[in-house]
């Protein structure tokens, strides 16, 4: 689903893939992942909220696993990827995220990479709850 940051569309599109969720043969665990593609080229080098990506709300399959009716598969390119715990509401991840892209992976010699970004969310976690969860992989690559 597109969206940005301020046309946010999260909670339409889990509201309408959970339960698709539910009936596919051959899941893998029963955690969530929100993975997000920037096909904007520049979506990192000017803070812009309104720039839109493509947000995908997914589950993890095993090979040879039926798609189910509704749900198309997506495969994740292989790389290196920075990985974070986050405990918090969304609304004040973007304090958490400016760290990251603009000390912490600059101080490390990486950069994001041109690949999709995910989180590992689990299968209780409640967007509104203060205390939620969640794993955030970045792909990244040499600066």
């Amino acid at each position: 689903m597109r969206m940005s940051l301020v046309q946010n569309r999260s909670a339409e599109l889990w509201r309408s893939f959970r339960p698709l969720a539910q009936h596919v043969e051959g899941r893998v665990g029963d955690d969530f992942f929100s993975v997000q593609i920037y096909d904007n080229p520049d979506y990192f080098s000017a803070y812009n909220p309104e720039r839109e990506f493509t947000r995908w709300a997914a589950i993890e399959f095993g090979e040879g696993a039926e798609v189910a009716s509704g749900l198309q598969p997506l495969i994740l390119p292989e790389g290196e990827y920075a990985v974070f715990d986050y405990q918090g509401l969304p609304s004040e991840f973007g304090t958490f995220a400016r760290e990251i892209y603009s000390r912490i992976l600059p101080q490390a010699g990486k950069k994001p990479d041109d690949r999709p970004h995910y989180e590992i969310i689990g299968p209780a976690y409640r967007p509104d709850d203060p205390s939620a969860e969640e794993t955030i992989c970045i792909p990244v690559c040499k600066i």
